[in-house]
């Protein structure tokens, strides 16, 4: 009996625990690499195990053998007989790896028919230097047939890359394999500290920090990146509300990131700015929160609240004031050069191009510098409008303030309403928010009315948590209906009847059934609620029983 308990979800990567029950082989977490033989012995004697990816459907129809054992053989052209709790397994995606577009558009077609809480073992695929973009993609378990064949042929392998046989002896590697001039031993310990690493970032949320790290030594791995990233409608869903840590933007790929695409996307289609006339861009900090920096201080102390405040940033594109503490606004990191590159300056142009067209200002000052001026230019000449300038260099300079301040002197104060403009990013409603007070220290802040509390801002992803009171105020969405039980904890899937398809992994929730209505937090996406047998739904913050 096999059992898989997903722990934890980064985007396609799945890591948690595997059980044998019965068999030689003790619970493992995964990602994982095994002698596979020992845990299906089936395997050996099992045919139709060896079909080609690129197989036309009759020819898959004919030779794959569907069976009953472990691991569940899957295939692109194939009707997928897989069950919630399988292992599936992917004959011969070792051939995938060197054709970046069929792989993304073979996983996509498995993923599509394949339950969402099952574990993808690719046979004869895994070495030290692909297992990471391997587990990026959704698999999560290997064996040591690929590095094995490589010691047989005198192969060095490490997670940058092959190397000869010879290259053991320069003391690259120090581990007891290579101590002992074990040169099959050293492969297989390299995969063996590879997959843990890989399980590691997993559990971190910063897979694809190590992944952009990794896949510079093949441009095939690159490639397949660049891929899942254009395949945003694919990958969105997958991917969490928020990572824990900081998001890393260290090169040209994370402006495609799901994380910053989707930033953009709301707030093009969800963001509601308050009522104001003037706008000032102005340029973003290394300090997050940015009005927690020095220079953000004396921006705010020159514009006095009398105007809108709009950060131009990279990779983001463009950070309204108001949603500063959202991730990844307040978490994200980029190497400073002070020099944006053609494609940068064009996709941010465009963001704020998008965003100044559907919000129309009377006056737009531009309080900046550098790449983000040019980009600011840019972005006016796109839609038409006319820049005003309070500088063009130095922005923090006393001189470039006094001239901020001048350039406002008979704008009235705009409607500090921090509250509403998260309420509609995160939650996609217009929340009257007249009457709400807030306390406590920024970006710790508690929102309440008429002395009840309403929201609260989660210092660690940014986002808005309501109380029941302040669910009542945000009239749909973001619900999950569960059958006619009392939580006593966390909600299982078993228990959901529906979920609202805008849910994605951390987003706040409201759970509703017949007995009990509960606050808390998605484990998981609506999809993979519906598409899944086992695990937790959502983590439950706080439980209201109905009466009888």
């Amino acid at each position: 009996m096999i059992r898989i308990d997903i722990r934890k979800r980064d985007g396609l990567a799945r890591a948690g625990l595997l059980t044998c029950d019965g068999g030689s082989v003790p619970q493992v977490p995964f990602p994982a690499v095994l002698e596979t033989e020992t845990v299906f012995p089936s395997l050996a004697t099992r045919g139709g195990t060896n079909v080609p990816l690129s197989a036309p459907a009759e020819f898959v129809k004919t030779y794959i053998t569907r069976g009953t054992d472990q691991p569940v053989a899957i295939h692109p052209s194939f009707e997928n007989p897989a069950a919630s709790g399988d292992v599936v397994m992917v004959a011969n995606w070792h051939t995938a790896l060197s054709n970046p577009r069929r792989y993304v558009e073979w996983l996509k077609n498995l993923k599509e028919k394949t339950p969402a809480d099952t574990l993808w073992y690719a046979p004869g695929t895994a070495l030290p230097s692909n297992v990471h973009i391997l587990c990026y993609t959704g698999f999560g378990l290997f064996d040591y047939i690929a590095v094995d064949l490589k010691s047989a042929q005198g192969v060095f392998c490490t997670s940058e890359g092959e190397f000869p046989a010879a290259t053991q002896k320069n003391g690259i590697c120090s581990c007891e394999g290579c101590r002992a001039g074990d040169l099959k031993m050293h492969n297989r310990l390299a995969l063996e500290d590879e997959v843990a690493l890989v399980r590691y970032f997993i559990g971190q949320s910063k897979l694809r920090e190590l992944v952009d790290a990794r896949c510079r030594m093949n441009a095939n791995h690159v490639a397949i990146m660049r891929h899942l990233d254009v395949d945003y409608a694919g990958t969105e869903p997958f991917a969490p509300i928020a990572r824990s840590g900081v998001m890393r933007a260290n090169s040209g790929e994370s402006m495609q990131r799901v994380e910053v695409r989707r930033f953009a996307e709301r707030l093009l289609s969800r963001y509601r700015p308050p009522q104001a006339t003037v706008a000032v861009l102005l340029p973003c900090s290394a300090k997050k929160p940015y009005s927690l920096s020095q220079s953000h201080r004396r921006f705010q102390q020159a514009i006095a609240g009398r105007a809108h405040e709009l950060i131009i940033t990279s990779p983001l594109g463009l950070v309204p004031r108001e949603l500063e503490c959202v991730y990844p606004a307040m978490h994200y990191d980029v190497p400073v050069t002070g020099y944006w590159d053609a494609e940068e300056c064009a996709y941010i142009s465009d963001i704020v191009a998008r965003y100044l067209s559907l919000h129309k200002y009377e006056r737009v000052i531009a309080h900046l510098e550098g790449g983000a001026l040019k980009v600011a230019e840019m972005a006016a000449e796109t839609c038409g409008i006319t820049l005003e300038y309070s500088c063009r260099e130095y922005p923090t300079g006393d001189e470039a303030l006094s001239q901020l301040n001048r350039a406002l002197d008979r704008e009235r104060r705009v409607k500090d309403d921090r509250l509403h403009g998260m309420l509609s990013y995160q939650f996609g409603c217009d929340v009257d928010t007249r009457g709400m007070l807030s306390r406590g220290h920024f970006p710790e802040l508690f929102y309440s009315k008429n002395n009840q509390q309403l929201f609260s801002i989660d210092t660690g992803n940014g986002l808005l948590r309501p109380t029941f009171e302040g669910w009542a105020l945000i009239p749909q969405g973001y619900r999950v209906t569960i059958s006619d039980f009392i939580p006593e904890g966390d909600v299982l899937v078993p228990g959901v009847v529906d979920a609202d398809a805008a849910i994605r992994d951390g987003d706040e929730v409201l759970v509703v059934g017949p007995k009990a209505t509960a606050t808390g937090r998605a484990a998981m996406s609506a999809a993979e609620m519906k598409n899944s047998k086992r695990g937790v739904a959502v983590r439950v913050r706080k439980i209201k029983k109905f009466a009888v």
